[in-house]
């Protein structure tokens, strides 16, 4: 396993996402080095992709503009080099990638988990990638030691047993129906599906999908171990674009406040 399970050894985990890119890489270095500085405990991070099937319209337009920026998957791949091989700050919490399976696929799976693991990404997050289909990728990751998240929603139903029993990592729990973006509730059983992985998995969990507010997050963390904000996160990106470091890093300092 990686050392993805530390990022949930200081309490209840607080893991924001981000979209490589968005306004440009140089901001997103600082957007993340901010969230580490505030508290973050694993942070996400999106590579864009041109049919971002999984995304509301906040993070689309994210994935959008950074593409139009001519952001690349090795783009990527050296900011995250910098950020850990730097000598003076190197970034040492958790990180994972999510993005979608072609991306993967197009660069060329062991290239692409080679690479993570290079640069120490510990996970990644292929969200279009069926439970029955992920075994191709689940050899790779296994190989380089890199954790296949695995994602489990309200319609996986007479699924989530099996899913939690081969989990590594942490296991992502869809909060609610349709694709990502802020909602002002939440109406899942969250509870139901934490007891029934717990059954299956003493691998944590944490909840994502629509949660933007401390209270949201306070409610969520109280179930399971750990909360997820991304589209919040991401408008904050558009809304400041080359000066959202600040903003953002107040706002994870916040949520992770939440937690505690």
């Amino acid at each position: 396993m990686s050392n993805i399970k530390n990022a949930f050894t200081n309490g209840k985990a607080f893991i924001p996402f981000i979209t490589c890119g968005d306004p440009d890489l140089d901001t997103t270095k600082e957007i993340i080095r901010a969230m580490a500085a505030n508290g973050a405990d694993l942070i996400e991070l999106g590579i864009p992709f041109s049919d971002p099937t999984a995304e509301g319209t906040v993070i689309q337009g994210a994935n959008l503009r950074a593409l139009k920026g001519d952001v690349t998957t090795d783009k990527i791949f050296e900011m995250v080099r910098e950020l850990r091989q730097d000598l003076n700050h190197p970034l040492t919490l958790p990180m994972v990638f999510m993005t979608y399976a072609n991306v993967v696929f197009s660069y060329g799976a062991e290239k692409f988990i080679r690479t993570c693991a290079e640069i120490e990404v510990n996970g990644l997050i292929l969200p279009d990638l069926p439970f029955e289909e992920k075994d191709e990728f689940d050899e790779v990751c296994r190989k380089y030691k890199i954790d296949l998240i695995s994602l489990i929603a309200p319609t996986s139903e007479n699924r989530i047993a099996m899913i939690a029993k081969g989990a590594k990592g942490f296991i992502y729990i869809v909060s609610s129906l349709g694709v990502t973006g802020v909602r002002n509730e939440i109406h899942t059983d969250i509870a139901s599906l934490v007891k029934l992985i717990r059954e299956n998995s003493s691998v944590p969990c944490a909840v994502g999908f629509g949660i933007s507010t401390p209270e949201q997050a306070a409610k969520m963390a109280e179930i399971s171990d750990g909360v997820i904000v991304g589209s919040a996160i991401v408008k904050l990106a558009a809304q400041y674009g080359k000066n959202s470091a600040g903003p953002v890093g107040e706002y994870v300092r916040k949520m992770k406040s939440a937690l505690l």
